[in-house]
């Protein structure tokens, strides 16, 4: 399920990049370099578009498997885990079955579908016609989705994402996406012991700001939640410097965890 893995920068402390739903590691080019200077830099991307059996993305257990044998191989310990919208809740299961993985966890919020006690943004109405156009149409959705949650202004950014987005496989892209829209990880919450940032979009299509504090209350460990003043959904490509300013922030407060010897790694 990983694929292009590639470490950059030579820190003591090792960050994992980790994007979500339609991207790849491109996405956080804009906050890499300086990232790179005082961290080393595990990034990889998700394989949406390889000759995978699609009911694998029907979990996001299996997406957090692969994570964790991922960093056992790299033999990291104590990362720091940087994961945007469907990976923050990767992250978090990750970090369920091997906390002694993690320092920390940085995390976009995730639960879209609202229910009697929680706001998530959508109504299944409205969910089941994005599944229904991802599925009569992918590339025509895509096109209209990108531009929702990067904004007409940025068309660098909307090409970029763009091209990431339309090399996913069609039933792939359907297959994850019900996993996204209409799964319901609410209750590992409880289970996260590791210390967690939540980092919100004042004004985000996708996730209202209601998901991230709902987070914040639920998570068992400590959970802080860090707000940025923009719109959109991707603020690693719309605002990186908004975005750097939190992590630095929040990771300046972790002690440094030496990595010795990792191994080459080819997926």
């Amino acid at each position: 399920m990983i694929t292009n893995v590639r470490i950059e920068g030579k820190g003591e402390q090792a960050v994992v990049l980790s994007h979500g739903y339609g991207g790849s590691q491109s996405t956080w080019d804009h906050v890499v370099p300086h990232l790179s200077q005082r961290y080393r830099l595990l990034l990889f991307d998700w394989n949406f578009k390889g000759a995978i059996d699609a009911s694998k993305y029907s979990s996001f257990t299996a997406f957090a498997d692969a994570l964790i044998a991922l960093i056992d191989r790299l033999k990291l310990k104590g990362t720091v885990f940087l994961g945007h919208s469907m990976s923050g809740m990767i992250g978090c299961i990750a970090s369920v079955k091997r906390p002694d993985l993690f320092r920390v966890v940085l995390c976009f919020p995730l639960r879209y579908l609202n229910s009697d006690d929680y706001e998530g943004g959508f109504e299944r109405a409205e969910i089941d016609d994005v599944l229904s156009d991802i599925e009569v149409n992918f590339h025509a959705w895509a096109e209209n989705f990108i531009v929702l949650v990067i904004g007409a202004d940025d068309p660098i950014s909307v090409d970029k994402l763009g091209r990431s987005f339309k090399s996913m496989r069609s039933e792939i892209a359907l297959a994850l996406a019900k996993t996204i829209f209409l799964g319901d990880m609410r209750h590992t919450l409880d289970k996260v012991e590791v210390p967690c940032t939540i980092i919100q979009v004042s004004n985000d299509f996708v996730a209202p700001v209601s998901v991230g504090r709902y987070m914040q209350s639920r998570i068992k460990g400590m959970a802080t939640l860090e707000m940025i003043d923009s719109d959109g959904h991707f603020p690693q490509l719309t605002v990186p410097h908004k975005l750097l300013e939190i992590l630095d922030r929040v990771m300046v407060s972790n002690k440094p965890c030496m990595v010795e010897n990792v191994p080459s790694f080819h997926a």
